[in-house]
């Protein structure tokens, strides 16, 4: 027979899996939804509608409806960093400065996408502030950078010096290429011009 203890071990698990399958189910439709119509143009009901879930839900995972847009950028930029880092090993390109390259191409494809041009771009810095933004993509992209500029200054591939603020530069440069990209007529023809100025900007750095 079982001990009251593990009963209860197992009815917190229990718990625990549904309150997390309800978060992944709220944060799912909210990123759909947000990328499709924008963060000020979905009410909360669609979103609990969307994700299968009561209303009492949302505000049980979440305070608000911006501490739920909060948590989309969050796996938004995660996924970023994750897709920028697999596709740069896919190409198998090893060498710092070109993967660096290699992964602006990336970004400047990917930018015009819902998902990253309206929350990531768009939304991201009206919805939560700047400051807090900001951190956000730091604790994902801009760590890629930072790794990838470290280890061209390491090998001689890029000129000895302060790696951060380096790596802030490229970030704002990649920042305004994708928007200067994804309001575009022509994406391709805008993506291109972005690229020959990024390669000119690392050119300038590499040893």
């Amino acid at each position: 027979m079982p001990s009251r203890t593990s009963v209860t071990t197992r009815t917190r698990r229990a718990q625990a899996d549904r309150s997390a399958a309800t978060r992944d189910a709220l944060i799912a439709a909210a990123r759909r939804l947000f990328a499709a119509q924008g963060f000020a143009e979905v009410p909360t009901d669609a979103i609990v509608a969307a994700a299968g879930v009561t209303r009492g839900a949302l505000y049980h995972q979440f305070a608000d409806k911006t501490a739920l847009f909060d948590a989309v950028l969050e796996t938004v930029e995660a996924d970023i960093a994750r897709r920028l880092a697999e596709e740069v090993a896919a190409a198998g390109v090893s060498d710092p400065v070109e993967a660096l390259r290699f992964a602006v191409r990336t970004w400047l494809e990917i930018c015009v996408e819902p998902e990253i041009y309206r929350i990531a771009l768009i939304d991201g810095p009206s919805v939560l502030g700047w400051t807090h933004w900001r951190a956000v993509c730091q604790r994902y992209v801009f760590g890629l950078v930072q790794e990838l500029l470290s280890q061209g200054i390491e090998l001689g591939r890029i000129r000895a010096q302060p790696v951060r603020p380096l790596a802030h530069v490229l970030m704002g440069a990649g920042d305004e290429a994708a928007l200067y990209v994804a309001e575009a007529a022509d994406h391709a023809q805008a993506r291109a011009e972005m690229i020959s100025v990024i390669d000119q900007l690392i050119a300038g750095v590499t040893a």
